[in-house]
C-alpha cells in the first residue's frame, strides 16, 4: 500500500473556541491509483491534504508513506518527503518568479537529486511547453503555469502526487487539458494520486471517491 491514513484528527482553535477539522478520517491508496477527495468547504479536504503532504501535524493518528510514518520525521524529514516521493500540486501555481520556464520545471528534482534532463524534456514537450523554456512565468497564461506546474512537481518522478483544486484557477477547456495530462502522465510514472476537488465532473474521472462531510468520511 503506498498511502495509509488511519484515525487522523486535526483541531485548531479559533476565537470561538477549538474546531474539529477533521475527526477520525481513514483512507488508503494504493501505487497507480487515483482517488478524488470531495466535500463543502470546510469539510476538512485541504486540511487532510496538507496533513499527508507533511504541511501540517496530526493531533492524532499515523500517516504512512511507502511505509514510513511521516509524524516520526521532523521538518527536514518532512521536506526531503516532498522533494522526492510525495510531490503537491496547488491551486495556485507557485512558481519562481526569477526562473525560466525550463528552471522551474527542473527546480524540485535537483532539490531532490534526481534531475533527468531527458524526462524534463519529455514532460515539456507533453505539456505543450517545449516553446515557453526560456519565457518567465509572468509571460505565461494561467494554463501554461499550471502546466510547469505540474511538470516541476513529475519531474523528480515522485510516488504520490497530491493536488489541491489543481485547476480551480482555469476555465474549463483548458481545465480539461490539463487533467489529461496530469492522469496521462500520472499514469505513465505509476504514481498514486490524491486529488482535493469540488468538481463532479473531474472526480468522476478518477478510479475512486471519498467524500468528506463535518470532518469525517460520509
Amino acid at each position: 500500500m503506498l498511502l495509509t491514513v488511519q484515525n487522523i484528527h486535526k483541531t485548531y482553535d479559533t476565537a470561538d473556541g477549538p474546531f474539529s477539522v477533521l475527526r477520525g478520517v481513514d483512507l488508503a491508496l494504493q501505487s497507480g491509483e487515483t482517488l478524488a477527495l470531495t466535500g463543502e468547504s470546510g469539510s476538512g479536504k485541504s486540511t487532510l491534504l496538507h496533513l499527508i503532504g507533511g504541511l501540517d501535524t496530526p493531533d492524532q493518528g499515523a500517516v504512512v508513506i511507502d511505509g514510513t510514518d511521516i509524524a516520526g520525521l521532523d521538518d527536514n524529514g518532512r521536506a526531503e518527503l516532498r522533494r522526492g516521493t510525495v510531490g503537491v500540486v496547488f491551486q495556485q501555481f507557485n512558481l519562481i518568479p526569477s526562473l525560466r520556464v525550463s528552471d522551474n520545471i527542473a527546480f524540485q528534482a535537483r532539490l531532490a537529486g534526481r534531475h533527468d534532463a531527458d524526462w524534463a524534456a519529455s514532460l515539456a514537450d507533453r505539456m505543450g511547453l517545449t516553446s515557453q523554456l526560456n519565457k518567465y512565468p509572468e509571460q505565461l497564461s494561467g494554463g501554461q503555469q499550471q502546466r510547469v506546474a505540474i511538470a516541476r512537481t513529475l519531474a523528480p518522478k515522485p510516488r504520490l502526487v497530491l493536488a489541491d483544486e489543481p485547476t480551480g484557477n482555469l476555465d474549463e477547456a483548458t481545465a480539461a487539458v490539463v487533467m489529461d495530462l496530469l492522469l496521462e502522465l500520472v499514469t505513465d510514472t505509476g504514481a498514486g494520486l490524491l486529488m482535493v476537488t469540488h468538481s463532479k465532473a473531474l472526480a468522476g474521472r478518477m478510479q475512486r471517491r471519498l467524500h468528506l462531510r463535518l470532518g469525517q468520511v460520509a
